[in-house]
């Protein structure tokens, strides 16, 4: 689709007139995704009102169905009182979805423009907005607008996240030498632990900084698409232990804290229950992290997340050093290889 039929469906679908909404009248301007595949245009029409376009790769099924996925769950989030952008079409034929803009600034460069304690109120708003979704937006959540699987659990913590990190990480980035066996058995054994925590609430399953945008109502969430029915502690283990940031230990305490509260202002869950799911699904998000920058940096060239690698590997040591994940040593070693090796190539 050029931009001339860019411009012309999305002024079909906003119910736009063709004397208003045409090329002449229309400014696009393609915006860069991270790790995605999808395409980004901004279009900004007469009166500078501005939409953003996104549409699915060409001929590809999965991102068509990411694209239903993306229209589906952002209409259900927007009912539910969520800060998600208002969207505002679709086109099921093409797979575009026009939605809401809201700007440029994301929390990530808020964090690294004005310091991390002087986000601290945007990061409370975020966990508290956070444990309002999860709760409300489970209610009346339909599986069947998943595009990748309709509920997180040990099959897809296996196969997607710590199946992805020895993958892409230990095998196809760094070609380590490891004892796949006794490592594969703790990965198994670490699901188990973590699907012990109850998982009928909304999961995000990518809440981090750069994908909460920051504009005149406070914090937004965008990249919902992936979302589907899961526990509560995976999503703020992604944004407390988000590589891009690093927030210190005394400022991941106390948002925690405050998550909790806002939590027990939805419904009752026991806080030391929740501490100690937390340790084993932010293992989990470690792991997924490590094999989607691992993958991206080497697979889609993109070398920008190359850089968080470390990081990412300082916090699953952190996390493995804690008593709770003290039957994992064969992890701790290849997690102590993974970081030699990237010494070794520095």
């Amino acid at each position: 689709m050029n931009g001339g039929q860019l411009i012309t469906l999305s002024g079909l679908l906003l119910g736009k007139s063709a004397a208003s909404w045409n090329e002449s009248t229309v400014q696009t301007q393609a915006l860069v995704p991270d790790g995605s595949s999808r395409r980004f245009c901004q279009l900004r029409g007469p009166g500078q009102q501005t939409v953003i376009a996104i549409l699915p790769p060409e001929q590809d099924p999965r991102g068509q169905a990411e694209a239903v996925a993306f229209y589906r769950i952002g209409t259900h989030l927007r009912k539910s009182g969520a800060p998600a952008p208002e969207m505002f079409a679709f086109d099921p034929a093409t797979g575009l979805a026009l939605c809401e803009d809201l700007g440029n600034q994301r929390l990530y460069e808020q964090a690294a423009e004005q310091g991390i304690e002087r986000c601290l109120p945007l990061y409370e708003q975020a966990v508290r907005g956070l444990a309002r979704m999860q709760v409300r937006a489970a209610k009346g959540f339909d599986p069947g607008w998943c595009w990748d699987t309709p509920r997180y659990d040990c099959q897809l913590m296996r196969e997607r996240e710590s199946g992805y990190f020895l993958r892409a990480c230990c095998v196809d980035l760094l070609d380590l030498d490891f004892d796949r066996e006794a490592v594969e058995a703790e990965c198994a054994q670490l699901a188990e632990a973590a699907a012990q925590a109850p998982a009928d609430f909304f999961l995000h399953r990518d809440f981090q900084s750069r994908n909460i945008m920051v504009d005149a109502q406070g914090v937004r969430f965008i990249d919902f698409q992936g979302g589907r029915l899961g526990p509560l502690a995976y999503d703020l283990a992604s944004l407390l232990l988000d590589p891009y940031v690093a927030l210190p230990q005394a400022m991941q305490n106390h948002l925690q804290a405050v998550y909790l509260d806002a939590l027990h202002r939805e419904i009752p869950y026991d806080s030391d229950q929740f501490r100690r799911e937390y340790v084993f699904l932010a293992l989990q998000r470690n792991l997924q992290v490590l094999g989607a920058f691992a993958f991206l940096s080497q697979m889609r060239q993109k070398p920008f997340f190359a850089q968080f690698l470390r990081p990412a590997l300082a916090s699953l040591g952190a996390l493995l050093a804690k008593p709770e994940a003290a039957g994992y040593a064969a992890l701790n070693h290849l997690t102590d290889q993974c970081r030699q090796e990237l010494e070794k190539r520095s």
